[in-house]
């Protein structure tokens, strides 16, 4: 996508003069509803067709849910809770993936200009040019998303196809979700459907249902309907994701710090520099070390 759309870049905290004239485009959103999936995977395979990614075929290992973990290779995964409720063993599905949150930790933890940048669309995108695997997103995402590829070292995640909405195109997960699990469309929009559904939800009988949009990170660009809102956990997401202290204070505090004191040393030198200038020795006037060093071999001369 245009440059134009970035709002905000990893390495800094600066908006730039281009993001700030075009902050009025709408926010995109992709909405889950885990009580519509029925964990067919169709998503998951549209996604790694599309982005051309071939992850390692596994072995079976209790589940059906293959591969078991995100990947370099697997930026979208079709997670199986099996759940106890009532003493009836029930599915949770959830789509796993970027959550593309509004206060990225990732790009925070970043010290790569332009490695991680967020856009006015609200969707944050990696860009593995300039990305220098130091891994530091892969340990600040509170959702345990990005991954690092074993062969280049760089980190990569899913872009919520970014590509196919440059050209006013959905997501391929959304396009090719069967069942109407997966929408795509402006945040606010998405907000009133799941408000609707929820209502729906909860006059059915789903008394807990609820929207998962984590305040935490600042709200998410895929938001979530869940059967039980108040067990996050039961569909392998976190409770109550947010930017951990350590990050913050890297981005707010040490870099900033760091780079004044690499400042206020160029300043000093500099002064020093105009104020006593170079420390230079007349030839005449030999330097301390060597009436000291002359003193000494007389002293050994004469033993």
């Amino acid at each position: 996508m245009s440059a134009q759309d970035i709002i905000l870049s990893s390495g800094t905290s600066e908006l730039t003069p281009a993001a700030q004239v075009r902050r009025k485009l709408s926010k995109v959103a992709k909405l889950f509803d885990a009580t519509k999936c029925n964990g067919c995977k169709a998503c998951q395979v549209s996604c790694s067709e599309w982005n051309d990614l071939r992850a390692p075929v596994g072995s079976f290992q209790g589940s059906y849910q293959n591969p078991m973990d995100l990947s370099s290779e697997c930026w979208t995964l079709m997670k199986y809770q099996e759940v106890e409720r009532d003493n009836k063993l029930n599915w949770r599905f959830a789509h796993s993936a970027c959550m593309h949150c509004d206060d990225p930790a990732c790009l925070t933890a970043c010290s790569t200009k332009g490695a991680i940048v967020q856009r006015a669309n609200g969707v944050v995108d990696f860009d593995s040019d300039k990305c220098t695997g130091c891994g530091y997103c892969v340990s600040a995402c509170p959702c345990d998303v990005p991954r690092l590829d074993p062969i280049d070292q760089k980190a990569y995640k899913c872009t919520m196809c970014s590509d196919r909405i440059q050209v006013g195109q959905e997501p391929a997960c959304v396009k090719s979700c069967i069942t109407g699990a997966l929408k795509y469309g402006t945040r606010e929009d998405m907000l009133f459907i799941a408000d609707l559904r929820i209502k729906e939800l909860r006059k059915r009988g789903y008394v807990n249902a609820g929207l998962y949009n984590p305040e935490g990170v600042g709200g998410t660009g895929m938001i979530m309907i869940l059967h039980d809102i108040n067990k996050p956990q039961d569909y392998g997401l976190p409770a109550d994701p947010k930017t951990s202290v350590p990050v913050k204070l890297w981005q707010d505090v040490v870099k900033p710090l760091g780079a004044a004191g690499i400042m206020a040393t160029v300043a000093v030198a500099c002064l020093h520099r105009i104020t006593v200038g170079r420390n230079l020795v007349e030839e005449d006037e030999p330097a301390q070390f060597d009436h000291t060093h002359s003193d000494k071999s007389d002293k050994s001369d004469k033993e």
